[in-house]
């Protein structure tokens, strides 16, 4: 029988524990407190370790969040040390796409905090809310101030895999030279032809991922691409509806299996 430590990355285990007091308010636990093999947690252990990768998650730090939704990442960040902007959809149109129903909309910033990741004092110091639209981020928000910026599932829900591709270009105009953004978004394993290209929730395959990498360089930023398919045992699996808890890494979504992709990338460190 296999343990638990060997069925998850040292990553996935170490920033599980990291966000643990968190993740039974969203079911993404058991009730020993054993995390589940989930795309949504396995998200935010990605963005967690990519930032932390490459220094970002410390103090001094400046961080601008996206969609920020009900995660913990902006109070664990806090935690650490950086200054956070968290942002969300304003509620009526958040409403509307149905995230305020399903606890998936942040409007304050007293529900990023409620699994006290962060001391409450230090994270009244250290983090800001305002609401965005990601489909016309403010340009005061596009100066280069930020060390980091990301979202989390989200850029598949702008309406068409070329927002999606847009806003991720155009995010980088809010990092300083050198910044550093990572997005998870979700993937079409299983076709690089057809997919979900418009609507309420958009399917990104190899060649929009390959895409999206070619507009990043040309602009001079730099890129890593990975389509290496998971090998822990969980990997082979595929959730069907009504889909459960653990493991929920790959899973039936209309005609295609989908899972999670990750990008991160780090911005030109001079003008073109």
């Amino acid at each position: 029988m296999c343990t638990q430590a060997q069925l998850i990355s040292a990553p996935f285990e170490r920033w599980g524990r990291v966000l643990l007091p968190a993740l039974s308010r969203v079911g993404l636990c058991d009730e020993t407190g054993r995390t589940h093999l989930h795309r949504k947690l396995w998200e935010w252990c990605y963005v967690a370790q990519g930032l932390d990768e490459r220094s970002m998650l410390c103090s001094g730090r400046k961080g601008l969040a996206f969609a920020v939704g009900q995660e913990p990442l902006t109070a664990a960040f806090a935690s650490l040390g950086c200054q956070i902007l968290a942002t969300d959809l304003d509620p009526v149109r958040a409403g509307a796409k149905g995230w305020v129903a399903t606890n998936q909309h942040a409007d304050s910033l007293a529900s990023l905090n409620a699994a006290r990741l962060c001391d409450p004092d230090r994270f009244r110091e250290r983090v800001s809310f305002r609401f965005v639209d990601m489909n016309a981020v403010p340009d005061d928000l596009q100066d280069g101030s930020f060390d980091f910026v990301w979202s989390s599932c989200s850029i598949e829900h702008l309406g068409s895999l070329e927002l999606g591709e847009r806003f991720v270009s155009r995010s980088m105009r809010c990092l300083k030279p050198g910044g550093v953004a990572v997005h998870t978004t979700e993937y079409n394993l299983s076709s690089d032809t057809n997919t979900i290209t418009e609507g309420d929730t958009v399917l990104f395959r190899r060649r929009d991922i390959e895409s999206l990498a070619r507009r990043l360089r040309l602009d001079g930023h730099h890129i890593d691409i990975d389509f290496t398919p998971g090998e822990m045992p969980a990997d082979g699996d595929i959730d069907v509806p009504p889909y459960r808890p653990n493991p929920h890494l790959r899973l039936q979504f209309g005609t295609y299996v989908i899972t999670s992709y990750g990008l991160i990338v780090r911005k030109r460190r001079s003008p073109p």
